[in-house]
């Protein structure tokens, strides 16, 4: 039974992007054993319930007063540790290996996106997600769907149309997922895009209840990290595979910790569109190995315990602008 007699809270400014902000959390339990979660884009603000956790002993992380997504991360990375089992095995995961997508953002000219999904086939990528606006959204996907007619693609549209007449006129290109298409609220528009397109419409899970009601999409963007809980995420998880929805799982930036988390949740069986898991470059991960793709393809550690990555603390804490115990 864990009990944990130290919580140390890091504040890691990530080298790469637009300076992101990750929250690491370590907890040392009496006999030495860590566990380690992050949350990215964490809100600077005290947890002001993290002493909460000190000296209670607790069964399982769904009952640790953890109160906070990185806090409830590293709760579950030292129970599995202390038990010996992985991550994803102890949420229910199955799969040794995730298949990938890759993203690629707006480009100058269909051309130039064509040959950077060459370079993305040639290195292994089956799956290509191709973010859109409106504006720039027929012609890049003519241009790459006439360039690779076999490829998988998806769409991300970032919340940005008010209309469906482009959307429902790239369905004629094949298109397997059109992500995020109209601001979340707006469920009706979703619904009547779901009703003329073949590809799922695919939205992210705070609204799940209302969309599984007017049956507005077909494919849940789950992001671990946008839960308070990991078993909050699975639960999501669960209802949108019972209503018969497709799940991409999604997890990118941060140090790797969170990276690896969503790849836990990603083994799970309803996770059956290929994963987004972002790799950041190799100075920002404080994980051994780093969590990413390699050949289209991302490793469920299912041979290590807990999150299965050995974690760089020396890096962790050149990286921390600031860092203090509980």
């Amino acid at each position: 039974m864990p009990r944990v007699r130290e919580l140390e809270l890091f504040r890691v400014v990530l080298p790469y992007g637009r300076r992101v902000e990750s929250l690491l959390v370590k907890l040392t339990e009496h006999g030495g054993m860590t566990g380690w979660g992050e949350l990215v884009d964490a809100p600077d603000e005290p947890i002001d319930d993290a002493k909460a956790l000190l000296d209670v002993d607790w069964e399982h992380p769904d009952s640790a007063p953890s109160g906070h997504p990185a806090i409830d991360m590293a709760c579950w990375d030292l129970w599995t540790r202390m038990r010996g089992v992985p991550l994803a095995h102890a949420l229910g995961g199955s799969r040794t290996s995730l298949t990938a997508t890759v993203r690629l953002g707006l480009n100058p000219t269909p051309e130039h996106l064509v040959t950077q999904v060459n370079q993305q086939v040639c290195g292994g990528y089956t799956h290509v997600t191709l973010d859109i606006r409106p504006g720039w959204d027929i012609e890049p996907v003519r241009a790459v769907r006439h360039a690779f007619p076999a490829l998988t693609l998806a769409v991300d549209c970032n919340s940005s149309y008010t209309t469906d007449e482009q959307l429902v006129a790239l369905d004629s290109y094949g298109i397997e997922v059109i992500e995020r298409p109209f601001p979340l609220e707006d469920v009706g528009s979703h619904a009547a895009l779901q009703d003329q397109v073949a590809a799922k419409v695919a939205v992210e899970g705070p609204l799940l209840e209302d969309y599984l009601t007017l049956r507005a999409a077909r494919a849940l963007i789950l992001r671990p990290a946008a839960y308070p809980t990991l078993s909050d995420a699975r639960r999501a998880h669960d209802r949108a595979a019972a209503n018969g929805w497709d799940i991409v799982c999604a997890g990118g930036r941060g140090t790797g910790l969170a990276r690896a988390a969503a790849v836990a949740i990603g083994s799970l069986p309803g996770c059956t569109l290929p994963c987004d898991v972002t790799q950041p470059p190799k100075q920002a991960q404080i994980v051994d190995p780093a969590v990413g793709a390699a050949g289209g393809v991302v490793a469920v550690p299912f041979t290590q315990p807990g999150l299965g990555h050995d974690i760089d603390e020396v890096k962790a804490r050149k990286l921390a602008r600031e860092a203090f115990r509980v």
